[in-house]
């Protein structure tokens, strides 16, 4: 992920303090070396420690466009990790704190590369040049980074609720198995989810919504003993029946209700009284094959936006579907 610059670049009028026990570096540079001071951490970085999101380019236009008032128009720092790259040098032994950095490798963008995108394209369309302020800390571990991003992005201004899931995947079982729903490619949800939130175009199902199903489906606290692979494959297992028995529906958002929230929510709030009713003696286990038994008793539910759903809104239909789902499942 890292990218190195050509050569080492030096900022002058640093000041050096501590954040809770952490070293930072709080001074600024002009915006036309801002470039080559940074890298991003995609949230689909290899590695899996990445964390952003992809810039909205709306979002930077309006910052541009809020620059150009002149100097009425103040913004915050942008926040860095340096990695261990930088190195202070104070100019006198007197003054401890105050001094120049040596920045002999890219730092990792934490916080604001949207106001970079803007930043950027203002100077290229005026020509001009402004300084940017940065508070950079001196070296943060992946995680630590990782969770001052979501601390920043969810307690002040929000990154969504699905990319925080995402951010939790490692430790927090519910949002890794709906994680692993969206990335797996032998995922029902695989084609029609979005990691980030953000909806388009055959990509309606996100991941908090993900979070939000799987929660109603392993609520009863019946099924506390599963551990999250076995929940995924549970999940994975279940959506697999019901995606081959309505796989037109499915795949039809726009006449469709089968892949809406609604109708996903009731589907697992029957899941989870399908699962109890399923388990083998003495043993605890869910019977797949008596779930896929059950679940081809769907057979012939009309999904349609203009049939017998089409007024089944909020978690009371979602609700009052799912029994009307388990009654038939559970039928004969």
């Amino acid at each position: 992920m890292r990218a190195t610059i050509p050569q080492q670049i030096v900022i002058e009028n640093i000041l050096l303090n501590k954040i809770r026990g952490r070293v930072a570096y709080l001074g600024s540079i002009a915006a036309t070396n801002i470039t080559n001071l940074y890298y991003i951490k995609p949230f689909d970085d290899p590695s899996g420690k990445g964390y952003q999101r992809p810039v909205n380019q709306k979002r930077s236009i309006e910052f541009a466009q809020y620059l150009s008032k002149g100097e009425e128009a103040l913004f915050t720092p942008i926040l860095l990790n340096a990695g261990a790259k930088w190195e202070f040098s104070c100019y006198e032994s007197s003054r401890p704190s105050y001094g120049r950095l040596i920045c002999k490798d890219k730092a990792s963008l934490m916080d604001g590369q949207h106001r970079v995108g803007g930043i950027q394209r203002y100077i290229q369309e005026t020509n001009s040049d402004i300084n940017v302020p940065f508070l950079a800390f001196h070296n943060l571990d992946e995680d630590e980074e990782i969770r001052l991003f979501d601390a920043i992005n969810t307690k002040a201004k929000g990154i969504g609720s699905s990319l925080s899931k995402y951010l939790l995947r490692d430790s927090d079982e519910l949002s890794w198995v709906a994680t692993q729903l969206l990335v797996r490619t032998d995922s029902p949800f695989y084609n029609i989810g979005s990691i980030t939130g953000k909806r388009n175009k055959g990509r309606h199902v996100t991941l908090q919504n993900l979070y939000r199903t799987l929660t109603l489906m392993f609520k009863d606290p019946q099924l506390d003993f599963l551990r999250k692979e076995e929940k995924l494959d549970l999940a994975l297992f279940y959506f697999w029946q019901i995606e081959n028995l309505f796989s037109l529906e499915w795949a039809d958002y726009k006449t469709q209700r089968l892949t809406h929230i609604v109708c996903l929510d009731a589907l697992s709030i029957a899941a989870s009284k399908l699962f109890l009713t399923c388990m083998k003696e003495s043993q605890k286990k869910v019977d797949l094959n008596i779930v896929k038994k059950r679940v081809k008793k769907l057979k012939g539910i009309e999904w349609s936006k203009e049939g017998p759903l089409k007024y089944v809104k909020g978690i009371s239909g979602s609700k009052s579907l799912a029994a009307d789902l388990m009654e038939q499942m559970i039928s004969g």
